[in-house]
């Protein structure tokens, strides 16, 4: 019997790649699919996203995995490379690279190269983390063009910090700062993450890099996927191991932080933060058994979390499917539960757990 499972839905996936073709009709799709393919398999999903046009991963390693399991789209590394040594690897292996320093771009200058490697040039319009400064534009695309390491063909990039906030002038300010420093340059441009997609238009540009939405979880604030026609692609389930009885006043789990006012029953599951579940998750963060949502009580431990259900109407045994999130248990509302984000608990979902993937 399976216990920590994480069910990957690969029609929902398919869908999720359509919604985003919907959004963005006019813009060829860059697959975000780092950090595991945001916890739900790299390689596998990689293979299920035939009618994207090219990949983006964070690191070279990444990349590798992709190439290894036979995968031949486009590849973008979108932290780039951090040791001019890994250029060769990036030709040999067909990957293109951000540039967004001075480091890289000299680098790729001196190195000595069979040919020439695909370049996106990033530039920071307000998220201060990596790209060139506004200033530095001119100078670094005029570099790119000139050295013989690089294609002529240098695509446009920046990142939105708060495209997840309709409410926030931040991303309509960067899409303005982008347009008038790309202005009459012949170019590919991309602008826009899954929120950027969901949210502004405005920036959705050549490409465009959905991440999270592929997932089928929401990258906008205080929504969930399916508000915008996303469906789930995970659905973390294991199972009842053991169903106790448990006297009023009686202290539950590690610190004895729970106690029932009354006799109740508890059921154990088999899940814990060596699953990757989160370890903060408040007590009442829902689970379901059956068809029926019930409360976690007492600590989230390594391998257990007790379930309070009350009288056990519905005669919950060892053996039943617990479901931690999925379709009918927004991932994003068990991130609210936890004080954290949803990319987080997917990212974190650990070795032991099984997949299966369902077509």
């Amino acid at each position: 019997m399976r216990l920590a499972t994480a069910e990957i839905n690969l029609a929902a996936l398919a869908h999720n790649l359509a919604q985003v073709k919907c959004f963005a009709p006019n813009s060829k799709v860059m697959a975000v699919l780092k950090a595991n393919a945001y916890g739900h398999g790299l390689v596998t999903i990689a293979q299920h996203l035939n009618n994207a046009d090219a990949f983006a991963v964070a690191r070279i390693d990444e990349g590798l995995a992709l190439r290894a399991g036979g995968l031949t789209k486009p590849i973008v590394l979108l932290e780039g490379f951090f040791n001019k040594a890994d250029l060769p690897i990036l030709l040999a292996n067909n990957f293109q690279t951000i540039i967004h320093d001075e480091y890289q771009l000299a680098a790729l200058e001196k190195a000595k190269l069979d040919a020439p490697i695909t370049c996106w040039l990033k530039v920071n319009t307000g998220m201060h983390r990596l790209g060139i400064a506004p200033e530095q534009f001119e100078e670094f695309y005029n570099r790119l063009q000139k050295t013989p390491n690089a294609k002529n063909t240098v695509n446009l990039m920046t990142h939105f910090s708060c495209a997840d906030d309709v409410d926030n002038a931040k991303t309509v300010q960067q899409i303005t700062l982008f347009d008038n420093l790309v202005n009459g340059i012949d170019q590919a441009h991309c602008l826009s993450n899954s929120a950027g997609i969901i949210a502004w238009p405005s920036g959705h540009g050549d490409w465009v890099r959905p991440g999270l939405m592929l997932y089928g979880v929401s990258p906008m604030a205080n929504s969930i996927g399916q508000q915008h026609k996303l469906k789930p692609v995970m659905r973390l389930t294991t199972r009842v191991i053991a169903v106790r009885n448990v006297p009023a006043n009686e202290a539950v789990g590690y610190g004895g932080r729970w106690k029932s006012d009354k006799p109740t029953k508890l059921a154990v599951v088999a899940m814990g933060y060596g699953d990757g579940y989160p370890r903060h998750a408040k007590e009442g963060t829902p689970v379901i058994i059956g068809k029926q949502r019930y409360g976690i009580v007492g600590s989230v431990a390594m391998d257990m979390i007790s379930v309070d259900i009350g009288a056990n109407e519905h005669n919950i045994k060892v053996g039943d499917r617990v479901t931690m999130w999925g379709p009918e248990l927004p991932v994003e509302e068990i991130a609210l539960c936890a004080d954290t984000i949803p990319y987080e608990l997917l990212c974190n979902i650990t070795p032991r757990v099984s997949y299966e993937y369902q077509r």
